[in-house]
């Protein structure tokens, strides 16, 4: 199956092609020896999202003399945010064709590859893996692929042939989650991956910092996702309504985030009762300052990897409260930085949350340890550290 795939996206460069230098993103064009570069990564696109996040993150604090990165955008805008903030980095950014056919691309990539010699190809997410994959075959590369959330579903979305190549090749993927990386591991078939490494998200520690609450405050029980039916808003919508029966003073509610459940989920609020209890804030893009004016988070989706909101209101130092979901059993320790609720179990998240809502000792005993959490397990020193020795375990020599 390997060789026939090669045979089909095989394509030798022209003489005019291997003569030059190599032009980046912003027109700039660098000698070919000048941009050869030891980690190269792949992403689809650097648009506001938390796979982009994430490598940004990793980038901002990998020492860049030494390993010498380079990205490609696989559909490349200038004006997204993630471009924008990598580029000031000083991180060489390299686009394909556009307009092209998937398979333009890979042999672009492939030849892109072989001019930057990296060591390391990264795909950062799931449908860019088997380019990976393609272009360090052609490069004498690692290749790396991702899996970042359920395998199955990521698959699925693929189509049947990308679906099934993304997952098969790289051999070796990193996955930001146990979950799905288990759930990955237990596929059966021949598209599957075959090793992975876990590594867990990171945080900037600096931005998403603690703010002490007053006693007497307002409490605020925040929200933070896309309005998507996975995130099941419609249970925090009912148990906003089963706590405002109890006419509980002094407690606001806010959902930050958009998407195309929006419109239902106000009128399912209207609904309820509810309207003047709850705020829904659109998208947020300064979600620190957020979390810092809130007094807990609850998180209710069905389905999950390792969600970088919960990671990031335990960094502010709140409370959480979340439905079981993929590694949310990992990152709160239940009864001591929040509580964890069962899928099923819709009566004992309005309990947890009145419970927090009313205490606030509790509240600051919570965060205090959910902190230090956050500072022990979430700090982006050992996100490098452990993509590092993800590399090293595919079989990277650096």
């Amino acid at each position: 199956m390997n060789e026939l795939v090669n045979q089909v996206f095989s394509a030798r460069p022209s003489a005019s092609e291997q003569e030059g230098a190599i032009i980046t993103a912003d027109m700039r064009r660098v000698p070919r020896e000048e941009a050869r570069c030891r980690l190269l990564y792949v992403v689809g696109q650097l648009a506001l999202g938390g796979l982009e996040r994430q490598l940004y993150y990793l980038l901002s604090t990998l020492e860049r003399s030494r390993y010498r990165p380079a990205l490609v955008a696989w559909n490349l805008n200038p004006v997204e945010k993630y471009y924008r903030d990598i580029a000031a980095l000083k991180i060489p950014i390299y686009g394909l064709p556009s307009p092209a056919s998937p398979l333009v691309k890979l042999r672009a990539f492939r030849k892109l590859a072989r001019d930057l010699a990296p060591e390391v190809i990264h795909s950062y997410g799931f449908h860019t893996n088997f380019a990976a994959h393609y272009a360090a075959s052609g490069a004498g590369a690692v290749a790396v692929g991702s899996l970042r959330s359920d395998f199955y579903a990521v698959k699925r979305a693929g189509g049947k042939l990308r679906g099934a190549l993304n997952a098969r090749w790289p051999r070796f993927h990193v996955s930001n989650s146990y979950f799905c990386a288990q759930l990955a591991q237990k596929a059966p078939g021949y598209f599957v991956p075959k090793e992975f490494a876990v590594v867990r998200n990171g945080l900037d520690l600096k931005a998403f910092r603690p703010e002490q609450k007053p006693l007497g405050d307002t409490v605020h029980v925040l929200g933070v996702g896309s309005l998507l039916p996975v995130k099941r808003w419609d249970r925090f919508l009912k148990a906003i309504r089963e706590v405002n029966k109890l006419d509980v003073g002094n407690l606001r509610f806010s959902i930050a985030g958009d998407g195309p459940l929006r419109a239902m989920l106000e009128r399912e609020a209207a609904s309820y009762g509810i309207t003047g209890k709850i705020t829904f804030l659109g998208s947020v893009h300064d979600v620190p300052s957020l979390l810092r004016d809130a007094s807990f988070l609850v998180h209710t989706s069905e389905s999950e990897g390792c969600p970088n909101v919960v990671m990031e209101a335990m960094a502010c130092g709140l409370p959480v409260v979340a439905m079981d979901a993929g590694d949310i059993s990992g990152l709160i320790d239940d009864g001591t930085t929040g509580f964890i609720v069962r899928q099923d179990d819709e009566g004992s998240l309005v309990k947890r949350i009145l419970q927090i809502s009313n205490d606030w000792s509790l509240r600051q005993t919570m965060g205090n340890a959910a902190r230090a959490k956050a500072e022990r397990e979430f700090s982006l020193d050992r996100l490098v550290l452990q993509t590092l020795a993800a590399y090293r375990s595919a079989g990277w020599v650096g």
